[in-house]
């Protein structure tokens, strides 16, 4: 075991990994063998970062070796243009496994929150069978409870009232520049599960000195990740400007601004946008961070006119992100439900 950190840790060593597949190869057999998982993962990348092993990522047999976790699809996306074709298939399957183990964990959170926020109130006397309230209906009808059938036989059934397809328009605006990795992969994920729910209109608008659509990728979180270009700088005012027509509904309509505020185009016009979007009806949420780090490094000049604005800038889990969710699509005070989960605005 004291090898294996060394050969990570000990710079004054001439031993350590060297730049040949089998030592790495051994080196990562060796961490799982002595480490659990979540070390195993803090290891790999300090491994990346300190002894320069972004080429294990170039290398399909070392990137086998590999446990995943979202820092490393962040690098592997940040490398996608480097790759090799041999490699390619190798990353694109890393990055379908860490993708299914997050969608295994958010995907029934975030489904709960936003039919839970949705209001289904209209009462709809004569429901078709998927339309039917089950809870309200037992409850209407407990007094026609059959005890030698053990049963309830309603005389009326109560369902749910038949709205339009889709009550909230969701625009996720996504930082893609380097710092942003890990919360582009999650921005990513939870994108594609809000997607799959008929009852909100989800896209996705990836930038950095520049402004891609992928909403189109949403059906897929592999494929949408690895449209992603990370890596460049940042026009959040561009990426404003390209959302602002995508607006029907300004009164059922949540921004997600996914960023760390650095911004690289006019810092006028950024803040200018900003308040046309709150002037319309919309609601603007930014988020310095979506990950499990939180925010380590943001643009405080920026997130202090935000809160001019009385837009709070702040940093939000995976976890909590289906809760941020049904609070915006209730239209709750954003600062009441911040101070529930314990989350203190940046600005």
């Amino acid at each position: 075991m004291d090898k294996v950190l060394e050969a990570l840790y000990d710079t004054d060593r001439k031993a350590g990994l060297g730049s040949s597949a089998p030592n790495v190869n051994r080196w990562l057999g060796d961490i799982r063998r002595y480490f659990p998982t979540p070390v195993v993962q803090l290891l790999q990348r300090d491994a990346l970062h300190r002894l320069g092993l972004e080429r294990m990522l170039l290398e399909p047999e070392l990137l086998e070796s590999i446990e995943p976790d979202v820092s490393l699809v962040g690098t592997i996306l940040s490398l996608n243009k480097a790759m090799p074709d041999e490699t390619r298939e190798t990353a694109r399957q890393v990055v379908r496994k860490i993708a299914a183990q997050l969608e295994k964990r958010l995907d029934n959170p975030m489904r709960q929150a936003i039919h839970g926020s949705l209001d289904r109130s209209v009462r709809n006397r004569r429901p078709r069978f998927n339309e039917l309230n089950w809870h309200a209906t037992i409850r209407a009808n407990l007094r026609h409870y059959q005890k030698a059938w053990n049963t309830i036989i309603p005389e009326k059934l109560i369902g749910y009232g038949r709205k339009q397809a889709q009550l909230k328009d969701i625009i996720l605006l996504v930082d893609q520049s380097g710092s942003m990795a890990t919360s582009v992969v999650y921005a990513g994920i939870l994108g594609c599960i809000m997607a799959s729910l008929r009852s909100v209109r989800t896209s996705l608008v990836a930038f950095d000195t520049s402004v891609v659509d992928l909403s189109d990728h949403l059906h897929d979180p592999v494929e949408l990740l690895f449209a992603t270009q990370l890596g460049g700088g940042t026009d959040i005012g561009k990426a404003l400007a390209y959302a602002q027509p995508l607006i029907r509904r300004p009164n059922d309509t949540i921004i997600v601004l996914i960023s760390d505020l650095y911004e690289g185009g006019r810092e006028a016009d950024m803040l200018k946008r900003i308040t046309e979007i709150k002037a319309s009806g919309a609601d603007f949420i930014a988020l310095l961070a979506l990950n499990d780090q939180g925010a380590p490094s943001f643009d405080k000049n920026i997130a202090g006119k935000l809160a001019e604005l009385a837009i709070p800038a702040f940093a939000c889990t995976p976890d909590q992100f289906p809760g941020l969710m049904a609070a915006a699509i209730k239209k709750q005070s954003l600062s009441q439900w911040m101070a529930r989960e314990g989350i203190v605005a940046k600005n």
